[in-house]
């Protein structure tokens, strides 16, 4: 696990033993709401550090590192109506782990990362059209600002897109600087423009989703430490509002007594019903706790845990409002099963077997 094993050791991360590859969830989940169920395999080889995102009514994923070390190239589309994979054209840049993804104008965007050169990472994207099975490279994320310097490439980084425009931001640099740095791609006019950077903490590896245009970003590392303060981005006004943190920050509230379980690093989100949703990962190791976001009221909730195997670094997408994970890895194990979650039914344990 090389690539994501050297960025762990540089941000004091390193795993101390071997988790065991079972879902956490059981008897604490008793009370807990939302089911998880078990659809077909991913048709591909087992992958962590991919990226996807959902375009249209078809999921995307693609990239990665394989069980050998090697990164990877190839690009597939999940349809959850058929419970099928099936690959399309190979990711045309550079072989990488730890891009990003966005769907703006009924395609799909891919670029930054890493693709293992010592000191670098990537700010290279291309656009995918599925009505002809191409891609094509688009602009290198940058400026418009003329008082910006060059914008580095990074990995670890966010993105979503608002209104048929995508934005891209935070990560990592190839010297391990954290950043907190925005940026709008319009596939009208093939461009760049640089935006308000995202307030309080910089971060990386942390996760982003969308509900009714306004985008909401939360987890992640800085400086060695989680991040727990937690942002919305109204593009129209392009500005940042802070929201509660996601953590137990004051002894005199009840209600985030329990929220230092949200705080993680290289987890996934997803939507469902108009509420935003964290999975995976943890705190320098993989999980399965699930919290989902109420908007309407700046509150979280347990739901019930990931009854797949404990991961970080896995892939997450909507189809048809519902939420969908895929591959990542524990450990030295890497994933190639793919769960969707129900967060209104009531666990299944039957579902868990295909």
């Amino acid at each position: 696990m090389l690539a994501r094993s050297v960025r762990f050791i540089k941000i004091g991360l390193v795993l101390s033993i071997i988790l065991p590859l079972v879902s956490c969830s059981g008897d604490d989940d008793d009370d807990l709401v939302g089911n998880w169920v078990k659809l077909s395999d991913f048709n591909g080889v087992p992958r962590t550090s991919a990226t996807g995102v959902a375009v249209g009514s078809l999921g995307y994923m693609g990239t990665g590192l394989d069980s050998d070390d090697d990164r990877l190239q190839d690009f597939w589309t999940y349809d959850a109506s058929r419970d099928q994979w099936s690959q399309i054209a190979d990711f045309p840049g550079s072989a990488r782990t730890n891009a990003v993804s966005f769907a703006a104008d009924s395609k799909l965007y891919v670029g930054t990362g890493f693709d293992g050169t010592v000191g670098v990472r990537l700010k290279d994207f291309y656009e995918y059209d599925p009505a002809t099975n191409l891609w094509s490279q688009i602009p290198d994320l940058q400026s418009d600002n003329v008082n910006t310097t060059s914008v580095v490439g990074r990995e670890g980084a966010i993105a979503f897109s608002i209104n048929g425009i995508g934005y891209v931001g935070c990560g990592t640099d190839g010297d391990g600087n954290i950043l907190k740095d925005m940026y709008a791609f319009d596939p009208s006019s093939q461009t760049w423009s640089e935006k308000t950077a995202i307030g309080g903490s910089k971060r990386s590896d942390a996760v982003a989703f969308v509900i009714d245009e306004v985008a909401y970003v939360a987890s992640g590392i800085n400086n060695g430490s989680y991040v727990s303060d937690f942002w919305k981005y109204d593009a129209s006004t392009d500005s940042w509002t802070k929201l509660r943190s996601i953590t137990d920050a004051d002894d005199d509230d009840d209600f985030d007594d329990d929220y230092d379980d949200i705080v993680r690093t290289n987890g996934v989100a997803f939507t469902s019903g108009g509420k935003g949703y964290i999975a995976t990962a943890g705190k320098s190791s993989s999980g399965t706790s699930v919290w989902e976001y109420n908007v309407s009221t700046d509150l979280w909730e347990e739901k019930t845990s990931f009854e797949g195997s404990s991961r970080y670094n896995a892939v997450a997408f909507t189809i048809d409002d519902m939420g969908y994970v895929t591959t990542g890895q524990n450990s030295g194990y890497y994933f190639d099963d793919i769960w969707r979650f129900d967060p209104n039914s009531e666990q299944d344990d039957d579902d868990n077997g295909y």
